[in-house]
This record gives structure tokens, C-alpha cells and sequence, in this order.
């Protein structure tokens, strides 16, 4: 049941036709607002007189609002920020994987039988192109002879030698001119004028289901062309061969290490874990960690590092895949792959490599402080290499995984995602123009990869200092090549050459770890409490005030809107439904809309003066009592004094 007093309002606001809206307008809630409001210069911008004093308060107020608003931008974008901080601490310290890779992949008389084909035809190019001949004498075979051999293969996707920059170019396999088609020039290998436009070679790729969509790549180089020309049809011949059967072709762990030591101990091919890498052959992880242990080392110093010696051999080298002697390592974490590809440092022969480390570890904040990612799971890019995540390995991976989607087979280079195989000429001919054309979107970040792929927000890292010097020294030389020739087997009076040797050093140079790490730079109670000082600064407000805005400025302001709509609406309806059923319109249709009593439009008990106040209806008037005349009551006494005998009676 409501109370008496609710009940007394609500019917009075029943009975009393009052016209004016159920609530205010916007102008009034303002003007409400201004008055009683906490904040100061909303305030004397109602109360304050003249145009001139009322301006420079609105234009106060505004100022202030717009440095509120500026300085809470900052505090925002301040709190979104991370402070770097450095840790440096001397302790014992894990040593890392150290990955060694003969440059050359596979022994090249292990290999001949396999490239014979691929080999005569890039000898024939050399000796059409250079008179280069392998005999005393460079006369160039006919044509007939050159179409005796070879491969359709090779006849598709021969070198090609330019004579002027016209699409015309001389096939060196056969000697004859032919026709370019198409448009397409390799970003980084395009025609450069040396003076000489004889020296301008290269090749054609077209796609196999359209003859006229061709690629050409042209080298101003005939050594990069021809190097790039062979590794084309080289990968095509290594995708075909078992893995089984290229691990045997390549180096073993006696073929590549002569001696080891380890923090000063001896240590054997059995500290190294084969690991086979597509473009480099056989390597050998020392320190890998796959038998779950982990070595370490306690003291810095050359001495108490890694040490071996390698043997390069490079008489077995491959003449045209690779044009540098020695090895490639690389030091990383025990649960990362090993890119040698990409990030590997080059061991020169006839010296002694010293490779100083400085170890690091980093550690960056994750949303909303920077756009890396903890493990990889939030990358909608499936993981290859099964190692932990990397950047490196997210962009391989999605690119294989485009090589796959877009050419029907995975390029040789990367491991193979589940369901597929490695391109080949027979089984797919039209790989080699789809790579060339993946490949260029992938340099310009058109797969999208680019972009899909994040930083990991925790790595390690080994930053190395490499020193170079002569190796074995002049005098030691006969001595120790005779007895490395003794450890490697061979008799002693065949001594090994200095070439075929490297001598590898990987150490600490100080034991001291570096952590580096990203901090917050501001907290949610520093945050709050900057916003605060803001407020109250510019605005003399606090929690409560803001709280009034929002109730004031939205939650109030918009229902006023939105009833002032509803009132037209209903208005217009009302008036739709009149015009079509011709009643007239009655009197008493306004006072139906609803309408409140100025004096009541509070919820206070209503009082016998509020009640006086209210208007009488204009129908009807109820007769009023008027008020008495106070002044006929008014007694005149007709005794200027008083009597002495009332005065007893009064004191009795």
C-alpha cells in the first residue's frame, strides 16, 4: 500500500489539469545542472551578470575541459607504456647448442651420379657462354651435339643470354634465338646496362597451364645466373631422393670432427646429435640437450669452452652449388631450431676461429603493452618445425603452408606439412613458376604473413665477438698436419692439406647473465590517482562529480530526448487515428497526454501553503469562506485609567 502522503501527491497531480511536459527540456536540466553543481565554473556561468564576465567563464571552463582531456590522453597512453629494466648477475651458466654444418651438403663423388645430367648441361653453358672447356682447347660443339643430350626438362627452362634489352634472347643450350613473352622482372635481378649487354643472362619460367604468364630473371652477374640456374633444377633432383639416402651421401660425424674438447675434458662424436638440413646436408648439434642434460661451465675463458677442429675436405666440394670453403655454426637455445641458412656464422679453413659469447635473456610484456606472443598458440599458423616458437619459424611455416595451398607440393628448403610432398618436375611442372611468383608476393607482404606473425615475447640470445687468426702457425704446421693425418687414418707420409682444416672455438667471455625485462610503467591506483589530481586541478572535481556528469549529460539528457520523441510519435499516431475515424478533436486530449504540477514536481509531503498555491479548475469554481475582519473585534475601553479597587481584586 502507498503512503498517505504519496497518495495525497499522486492524486493531486490526477485532478489538477496543469499544462507544461512530464519532465523538463534540456535547457532546463542545464540550467539545474549549473546551479548545483560541485564543479565551480559551470556554476558562475549561470549566476555571473554581464556578457563580458559570462564569456570569459565559458571560455575558462572550456580551457579547462580541453587540458582535462588532454592530460587523461596522456595518462593513458603513459599507462600503456612499459619501463626496460637491465639485471646483471654472476652465476653459473648453461651452455648453449652449438649446430656445425660442412658448407658443401653432400660429398660431390657420392653426388655425381646423381647430377651427371645437370652437371653437363651447366658445363655446356659455361663453354658456350665463356669458351670455358675443361680440355686445352674451347671449340664450341655444334648444334647437333647439343641436342643429343640432355633432358626435356632442360630444354624447357634453359639459360638464356641477351642480346640487347629487346625481347630477344639466344638460347645457350641450342644456340638459337627466341621470343620472350611476357612481362614479368625479378625485383632484385632486373637488367642492368654494364656496358656491355653480352653480359646479361638468365632464364624464363612460364606457367605450364598458360604459356603466355612468364617470368624472367635476369643477372647481371653470369655467376649469379648460373648459380641460381643450377640450384633450380638441383632442388628438383634432391626432392626426389629419399631422406635415408642423403643422410649417407652427406658428411658423417667422423668425416667432419677430428678433435673435441669441452671445458677441458675430451669429448666425442657421441656430445653431437645429427640433425639433417635440407640445403646444408648433415650438421651436427653439440649440446643439444636430447638426452635431457644440459652442460655447463662455470669458469669464462677460450680454455673453457668449446673446442674442435674440422675437417672440410674441399676436393670433394661441388663446383657449381657452392663458391666459398669452410663451415657454418650457429649458437642457439637447446629448444630452437637452428636457421643456418639465415642467421649462420661462416667458419674460414687454414685459421682458428674464436667466437667470445655474451649471454642475454629478454623478456617483453604482452597485451596491451606490445603486439607479441607468449607460446605461439594465438597464431593461426601451425608450427613445422616442432621447436618452440619464433618469428623466424612462424614466417617459413606460412609460407610453406601458401607453397602448398597455392602450388599443390612444399618447396625443398622446409619441412614438410602433414599430407604433403617436396615439388618435383615430374609430378608437378609447374611448381618452379609458382615458388618464383609466391616468393616474390612473400619479399613485397602480400601473403599476409607479415602481418599474422608476431615477436615471442621471451628469447635468448648469445651475442658473439669472432676473432680470426692464421691457423696452423708456420713453424707447427708440418708437425701437426702429420699427426691430424695420423688421427684421421691415413698414412704419415701423406700429410693433410691446410685448407682442409678448421679450427672452432665457442666460449663465454664473462659468466655474467644479463635479464632484461619491461616493467608497467604505471599502475591502475598511479592511474586513478593521476586522474584525480587532474580533476580536482583544473575542474575542482572529484569521483562524485564525475558520476554527476555522466547521470546528468547522458543517463538524463537522453531520456529527455527520447521521451520528447515518444510524445511526437504518440502525438502523430493519435492524430493518424482522429483523421481517419473524422471524430473532432476534444478538449480534453492535451490534458490526457500527461502533465504534472509545477509545484509538485518534487516528491515532499504537499504542505497547506503548497496546496493554497495550487490553481483552482476552470470549471466549477468552489465558493471560499472569506476570511473574518479581525478588526470589529477590536474592544475601545471607555477608562483612561484603572479603578484602584480593581487593582485589590487583582492582587487577591
Amino acid at each position: 500500500a502507498m503512503a498517505p502522503g504519496k497518495k495525497i501527491t499522486a492524486r493531486i497531480k490526477r485532478t489538477l489539469p496543469v499544462k507544461g511536459p512530464q519532465a523538463p527540456t534540456l535547457s532546463e536540466l542545464m540550467r539545474w545542472y549549473c546551479l548545483n553543481t560541485n564543479t565551480h565554473g559551470c556554476r558562475r556561468i549561470v549566476v555571473s551578470r554581464g556578457r563580458l564576465r559570462r564569456f570569459i567563464w565559458i571560455l575558462l571552463t572550456l580551457s579547462a575541459v580541453g587540458l582535462i582531456l588532454w592530460q587523461c590522453a596522456e595518462l593513458l597512453m603513459n599507462y600503456y607504456s612499459a619501463s626496460v629494466s637491465v639485471t646483471v648477475q654472476f652465476q653459473k651458466l648453461p651452455f648453449p647448442a652449438v649446430t656445425i654444418c660442412n658448407i658443401n651438403p653432400y660429398k660431390y663423388s657420392s653426388m655425381k651420379d646423381y647430377l651427371s645430367e645437370l652437371d653437363k648441361e651447366t658445363k655446356k653453358a659455361l663453354e658456350t657462354f665463356y669458351g670455358f672447356s675443361e680440355g686445352k682447347s674451347k671449340v664450341r660443339r655444334s648444334v647437333d651435339e647439343w641436342n643429343s643430350t640432355g633432358s626435356e626438362f632442360f630444354q624447357q627452362i634453359p639459360l638464356l643470354k641477351f642480346e640487347d634489352f629487346s625481347k630477344t634472347a639466344t638460347d645457350l643450350r641450342s644456340g638459337q634465338k627466341r621470343k620472350i613473352e611476357g612481362s614479368v622482372f625479378h625485383k632484385d635481378s632486373s637488367i642492368v646496362n654494364s656496358g656491355d649487354s653480352n653480359d646479361i643472362i638468365g632464364f624464363q619460367l612460364c606457367d605450364a597451364n598458360n604459356s603466355s604468364e612468364c617470368a624472367l630473371y635476369t643477372f647481371s652477374s653470369g655467376v649469379n645466373a648460373i648459380q641460381e640456374w643450377y640450384k633450380l633444377h638441383y632442388m628438383n633432383i634432391m626432392a626426389q631422393i629419399p631422406l635415408e639416402t642423403k643422410e649417407r651421401l652427406s658428411y658423417s660425424a667422423d668425416d667432419l670432427l677430428l678433435t673435441c674438447f669441452f671445458d677441458g675434458l675430451s669429448c666425442d662424436k657421441r656430445h653431437f646429435t645429427r640433425f639433417h638440413h635440407p640445403l646444408h646436408g648433415n650438421c651436427y648439434t653439440f649440446n643439444s640437450g636430447e638426452n635431457g642434460t644440459i652442460l655447463s661451465t662455470s669458469t669464462g675463458g677460450s680454455e673453457y669452452g668449446l673446442q674442435v677442429v674440422l675437417y672440410i675436405d674441399e676436393a670433394d666440394y661441388n663446383p657449381f652449388l657452392v663458391t666459398s670453403t669452410g663451415a657454418k655454426i650457429i649458437v642457439h637455445d637447446q629448444n630452437e631450431y637452428p636457421f643456418i641458412e639465415d642467421i649462420g656464422t661462416e667458419i674460414e679453413t687454414a685459421a682458428a676461429t674464436s667466437i667470445g659469447m655474451h649471454f642475454t635473456r629478454s623478456r617483453k610484456l604482452s597485451k596491451p603493452y606490445s603486439d607479441c606472443t607468449e607460446t605461439g598458440a594465438d597464431i593461426p599458423v601451425e608450427n613445422l618445425y616442432n621447436k618452440s616458437y619464433s618469428l623466424q619459424i612462424c614466417l617459413h611455416s606460412c609460407f610453406q603452408k601458401a607453397m602448398v595451398d597455392s602450388c599443390g607440393c612444399a618447396q625443398y628448403a622446409q619441412p614438410l606439412p602433414a599430407g604433403a610432398e617436396y615439388c618435383n618436375y615430374k609430378k608437378n611442372p609447374n611448381w618452379m613458376y609458382c615458388y618464383y611468383r609466391l616468393h616474390e608476393k612473400f619479399v613485397k607482404e602480400q601473403l599476409g604473413c607479415q602481418q599474422i606473425c608476431k615477436d615471442a615475447c621471451s628469447f635468448k640470445e648469445w651475442a658473439l665477438t669472432t676473432s680470426i687468426a692464421q691457423w696452423p702457425s708456420t713453424v707447427s704446421e708440418d708437425w701437426m698436419l702429420r699427426v691430424l693425418s695420423w688421427d684421421k687414418g691415413q698414412k704419415i707420409n701423406k700429410k693433410l692439406n691446410k685448407t682442409d682444416l678448421a679450427n672452432l672455438m665457442v666460449f663465454y667471455k664473462d659468466l655474467n647473465e644479463r635479464f632484461i625485462s619491461e616493467n608497467p610503467a604505471n599502475t591502475l591506483v598511479i592511474l586513478l590517482s593521476n586522474f584525480g589530481g587532474q580533476l580536482g586541478l583544473w575542474m575542482s572535481c572529484s569521483v562524485v562529480c564525475v558520476i554527476e556528469i555522466v547521470e546528468v549529460f547522458f543517463i538524463d539528457s537522453l531520456s529527455i530526448v527520447m521521451r520528447r520523441q515518444w510524445q511526437k510519435a504518440k502525438k502523430w499516431w493519435n492524430d493518424r487515428k482522429r483523421d481517419q475515424s473524422g471524430k473532432p478533436p476534444q478538449a480534453g486530449d492535451l490534458e490526457r497526454q500527461g502533465h504534472d504540477n509545477p509545484v509538485c514536481i518534487d516528491e515532499d509531503l504537499p504542505t497547506f501553503n503548497t496546496a493554497l498555491r495550487l490553481p483552482l479548475p476552470q470549471d466549477n469554481p468552489l465558493p471560499r469562506t472569506p476570511p473574518p475582519n479581525y478588526s470589529t473585534l477590536r474592544l475601545e475601553t471607555a477608562f483612561t485609567e484603572q479603578l484602584p479597587d480593581t487593582l485589590d481584586v487583582g492582587q487577591h
